[in-house]
């Protein structure tokens, strides 16, 4: 059964008191992280949290004051923050150009790593119903800290009321500040019946990702839509303006400044990549299967980016394709739809009409597509989007791993 996964951030209200009581918390939370996170780094990687805790129990308790769920909350924050950055690494193996002049690829490991990661940002991780709780009247939020519990209200919208009706699973939550004010991060989970028969869709819609088109959907009824990124990226070019003047600056305040215009750029760029998900989701219904390319293992790398200037590279590189990937997913799963990935070689180089593979039919300076065998013209992210759709038939029709040319071996 799948499950739904979504993240409420809660902004509270609070007082001078309690200001001061989250500020002791958060930041005696962070600092042990970081003491956790340079044994782990001298030990051999330890990210088993137990065996760190029948190390470090005691003195971390004894030196920072943590309480007792808090302090083991440290301990697998620790262990789950390398797990990620390993997961990370696996993902990007160093290369280097070998003496016969093709690329060497060297797999990464935490070994890798030249210091420990450090907890910046003060922060608390707190358990439900051990160190926070919900008080049913008032909306009232109870919150442990190192001296007391305190009560505090929250703001809640209309659109996060659904996730109080009982159905859904509240996780470990995390307590951050912000532009001094506090708000609270719960994951909250849902399991749903699994009603889509990806291999019995209504609809199967292509979707190539790109720059000038942020999207281009490409569906069983041949319509293809596209959704430019012309005004997108203006503003990106925008911020990455900003960004260079104050880096070049260097002073205090600038950095501060940077710090603020990036997080608004995320932020925006979020809400761009929701409205196209669902956008989509919503002009499908259910039972519908998207189809998109795996970027998982496209680098993004000088090799594959010679014909860019470097504002294209950083361009691409800055892209955020797998958040849109990641909304897309929960939006259709949430709907009754599906979403796959598929192999991405040749997508951009197939004729749809004849299935001819040649890279050179594509002309990236005019965006087309021309065959030279069977003489089928079209813009270039419509062909993409096509031989993906088509790429999505094939798994519909039992192939579990569709792909153009030859197959991999493992």
């Amino acid at each position: 059964m799948p499950e739904l996964v979504k993240t409420l951030k809660l902004h509270l209200h609070t007082d001078s008191e309690t200001d001061a009581l989250f500020k002791e918390l958060t930041c005696r939370f962070s600092a042990a992280c970081t003491d956790i996170s340079k044994y782990v780094f001298e030990h051999g990687f330890i990210l088993n949290f137990m065996e760190l805790q029948g190390r470090l129990y005691q003195y971390v308790r004894d030196t920072y004051g943590l309480k007792a769920q808090m302090t083991i909350s440290s301990f697998k924050t620790v262990t789950a923050r390398y797990k990620t950055v390993r997961t990370q690494l696996e993902k990007k193996p160093y290369k280097y150009k070998g003496t016969d002049g093709k690329y060497v690829y060297i797999p990464r490991t935490l070994e890798w790593l030249w210091r420990p990661i450090v907890f910046k940002r003060p922060q608390a991780d707190l358990v439900r119903n051990r160190d926070y709780s919900f008080v049913s009247k008032g909306n009232l939020l109870s919150v442990n800290t190192l001296k007391k519990r305190v009560l505090v209200s929250y703001d809640l919208p209309e659109v996060f009321a659904p996730y109080f009706d009982g159905t859904w699973q509240f996780g470990t939550g995390k307590l951050v500040s912000l532009k001094g004010e506090w708000y609270f991060h719960i994951p909250v989970t849902k399991a749903v019946p699994d009603m889509f028969d990806s291999h019995a869709p209504k609809h199967v819609v292509g979707i190539d990702r790109g720059l000038r088109f942020l999207t281009t959907e490409y569906d069983e009824t041949g319509r293809t839509v596209f959704v430019s990124g012309k005004d997108i990226m203006a503003k990106r070019d925008t911020f990455a303006n900003v960004r260079a003047e104050l880096q070049s600056k260097g002073t205090k305040s600038a950095k501060r400044v940077l710090k603020r215009v990036s997080g608004r750029e995320n932020r925006w760029m979020s809400d761009v990549n929701h409205q196209i998900s669902k956008t989509l989701v919503r002009k499908y219904g259910t039972g519908a299967l998207f189809v998109l390319e795996d970027l998982e293992d496209v680098s993004f790398s000088d090799e594959n980016l010679q014909s860019r200037t470097s504002d294209g590279k950083r361009k691409l590189r800055s892209w955020s394709f797998y958040q849109l990937e990641q909304f897309l997913t929960y939006k259709a799963e949430a709907s009754g739809s599906g979403v796959i990935k598929v192999d991405a070689d040749y997508t951009s180089q197939r004729c749809p009409r004849c299935g001819r593979i040649r890279k050179e039919n594509r002309h990236h300076d005019v965006h087309e597509y021309i065959c030279d065998a069977c003489g089928y013209r079209s813009n270039d992210d419509r062909v993409g989007a096509m031989n993906i759709y088509t790429l999505g038939t094939m798994y519909v029709s039992g192939d579990s791993n569709p792909r153009f040319g030859a197959r991999k071996t493992k």
